[in-house]
């Protein structure tokens, strides 16, 4: 329906030559760009890929998936493309170096942390040379706060996770490094929709107090519900793209990461079993309340063969009927994707994996 003289918007003379158009645009329904940024229906992948040439691997996956590529991660090119490596080269004003067998805080940046941001800025300008085009969504892989402190050291010694202070210190240099890298990417790909994944494979344990000390004897104390949903809605807040967590644990915090503002939930949906009460009706609950997740139901490794996509789709239908909800909203709240991330498979298992996703992502459109 047309709007009425009244409801309409002043036309000058020289607002537009074509008024009628103008008016279709005005009143024209707006997409929102959290959806377009995070489309549902759709596979995707996780983070890590084999090998070490990243301008291969960033065609490789706007090639396989071209409805939501993402910039993946290379960790076969050794200390400082690893996820810790990464994510210590994003903190702002808290250097880093290599030591031993970790990475732990420092006076100034060592080599290896020089070398961590410069394999950074090589994903950045991968994605330029064969995305400097793209119009649609684009996500960024990143690693989140909690698994960070649970693996940087202090200086005295000890992970960050081990005191809540410098946990918080940590988390707002990981937030402004972050924009930066977003912004970063941005430039690089100015009409492209951006999102950022945060991987916390360590958030379960950093809340149940499970992270191992530098002995390996005792635990940290663990982080309150509340302040861990409290630092994530800092890295959210900084933000001005939306934010998926990707958690490939039997335990993911659903409720903490909805309420912190994620807009989407990456896990491991094999390791919810259809008879686990708790889990499947957890899983129900934020789904019910329009949470969007992406469903791990491909094999990160192994051997391909000709059953894998309709075995994932198989996985992600059964659900649904588990939970008795309308068939037709899988495709509004679910997007296929691997149960994590693909280093440790052979690049043709990985092309085939991805393949498999897109098909099974197709199944489920129907």
């Amino acid at each position: 329906m047309r709007p009425s003289p009244a409801d309409r918007p002043p036309v000058s003379d020289g607002w537009l030559s074509d008024p009628e158009a103008a008016l279709e645009e005005a009143f024209a329904v707006k997409p929102d760009p959290t959806a377009v940024a995070l489309p549902s229906g759709v596979a995707t992948g996780i983070g890590s890929l084999p090998g070490t040439d990243i301008n291969e691997a960033v065609r490789t996956v706007f090639g396989e998936l071209p409805d939501w590529p993402y910039l993946p991660e290379l960790p076969g090119r050794g200390v400082g493309s690893d996820m810790i490596g990464r994510g210590a080269a994003l903190l702002a004003g808290l250097p880093v170096q290599w030591w031993a067998s970790g990475w732990q805080l420092a006076d100034l940046p060592g080599r290896d942390a020089r070398r961590a941001a410069d394999f950074l800025e090589r994903d950045l300008d991968a994605l330029h040379e064969v995305a400097d085009a793209a119009t649609g969504p684009v996500r960024l892989t990143a690693v989140g706060p909690f698994t960070l402190a649970s693996h940087l050291w202090r200086r005295t010694g000890g992970a960050m996770i081990g005191d809540h202070g410098a946990l918080a210190d940590l988390t707002g240099s990981l937030a402004e490094g972050l924009r930066h890298f977003t912004a970063a990417a941005q430039a690089r790909l100015p009409r492209a929709q951006l999102s950022i994944q945060l991987d916390e494979p360590g958030l379960p344990a950093a809340l149940a107090g499970r992270v191992h000390t530098e002995s390996g004897l005792n635990f940290y104390r663990r982080v309150p519900v509340e302040s861990a949903r409290d630092r994530l809605r800092e890295v959210v807040d900084a933000l001005d793209i939306p934010v998926v967590v990707h958690c490939c644990s039997t335990e993911v915090p659903l409720r903490l990461l909805q309420e912190a503002g994620v807009g989407a939930i990456a896990l491991d949906l094999t390791l919810i079993g259809l008879d686990d009460v708790a889990a499947v009706d957890a899983l129900g609950e934020y789904l019910d309340s329009d949470g969007r997740i992406l469903a791990g139901v491909i094999p990160g490794f192994g051997k391909a063969d000709p059953g894998m996509a309709e075995r994932a789709a198989g996985r992600i239908t059964a659900l649904w009927e588990r939970l008795g909800f309308d068939p037709e909203l899988i495709a509004q709240q679910v997007s296929v994707t691997t149960t994590c991330g693909m280093a440790g498979a052979s690049w043709d298992y990985a092309r085939e994996a991805m393949r498999a996703g897109r098909e099974a992502a197709r199944r489920l459109r129907g």
